[in-house]
């Protein structure tokens, strides 16, 4: 079965083909950080008015490069939410009337299920496991027990890990996007030049919870507070320790998940899910099997949804015309809070 991804939550038009859930005939990814990086950061407006000049030609370059035409393709999918309303919209009209216009099924796909995804299109990853989905939006630790049966056992209570990365990047003036080049910087700076704090968190009430706006504050407004003896306050070293805070951050609650559920494989998704430092944490951990998409499906791409849907088609799900997009996601269900 061949299956249509398109994907537009943010600032990528993405579109894919892929086979049976698993074999991906065809990715293109359209970037629009060019577009975003005067401005440090995502504009909604810019991001919606350029998925609707290239979601066309995204799509069928996709088409193109898997050798097939509309009519070859069993079913189309597309993102409805999370994300920018104005991007989801373009991505998730134009799939639905294509569907419709060719007479295929649609269906709709919640981008962090794609992500939870990802790592499954080129992993044969048996259920269940613990996921660690990190991304601009979502800093989430949860128990996978189905593509689509996820219990949350920790999030954010307030910044995602990915936004106080792109947040510090932009207040020092770095580029953008900030997460890829914070992660380059701190390759030639020392972890143990700063002290920045860890966030404590109630553990019973937030025994997997995250925190990130106190570290981002910190590094803010009073890095040089932080400052060890014997080291210099360069960019370098100011990346190199907050990514390690932020990474230790995200692996201590992360590991306490492992001790309470006896869950050893551990799959992880997102932009972030490419940060060097956080890979090389999970690696370094013993008895853990640490499960990563390749680098060029961390970000938002179209297979991603494409590979969700196969599964939603083959219990018989389908999604109405009248399906909607959604800026945010529902309240998860929560799981093993002491």
């Amino acid at each position: 079965m061949k299956v249509l991804g398109i994907e537009s939550s943010c600032d990528e038009t993405a579109a894919a083909v892929v086979e049976d859930g698993h074999t991906i005939l065809s990715n293109v990814v359209a970037t629009q950080i060019p577009f975003h990086q005067i401005y440090k950061g995502v504009v909604p407006e810019i991001a919606s008015r350029k998925h609707a000049e290239w979601i066309l030609p995204v799509v069928k370059q996709a088409l193109k490069e898997a050798d097939l035409t509309i009519d070859d393709i069993d079913a189309v999918a597309a993102t409805n939410r999370p994300g920018l309303m104005g991007s989801l919209l373009v991505g998730l009209t134009y799939g639905k009337t294509l569907a419709w216009a060719a007479g295929k099924p649609f269906i709709a796909v919640n981008h962090m299920l794609g992500h939870l995804y990802a790592a499954h299109l080129m992993n044969d990853i048996q259920y269940p496991y613990l996921g660690l989905l990190v991304s601009g939006g979502h800093s989430i630790i949860c128990r996978v027990q189905g593509f689509d049966d996820i219990e949350v056992l920790g999030t954010t209570v307030d910044d995602s890990v990915g936004e106080a990365f792109d947040k510090v990047a932009k207040f020092y003036n770095l580029g953008y996007p900030g997460g890829v080049i914070i992660d380059r910087l701190a390759k030639n700076g020392s972890a143990d030049a700063f002290s920045f704090p860890i966030p404590r968190l109630d553990e019973e009430e937030h025994r997997y919870d995250v925190s990130f706006s106190g570290l981002k504050t910190a590094v803010i407004h009073q890095r040089d507070l932080f400052l060890n003896k014997g080291y210099e306050p360069t960019n370098e070293n100011m990346c190199a320790s907050f990514q390690e805070t932020a990474c230790r951050t995200l692996t201590t609650r992360l590991f306490r998940a492992v001790e309470d559920t006896g869950l050893t494989t551990v799959v992880a998704g997102g932009g972030v899910a490419a940060n060097s430092r956080l890979r090389a944490l999970l690696a370094e951990r013993t008895g853990l099997n640490c499960i990563f998409p390749p680098l060029k499906l961390c970000g938002d791409n179209g297979a991603m949804i494409a590979g969700v849907a196969y599964h939603f088609l083959m219990r018989g799900d389908r999604s109405g015309w009248d399906t909607t997009a959604c800026a945010r996601i529902p309240q998860f269900k929560r799981g093993l809070k002491r």
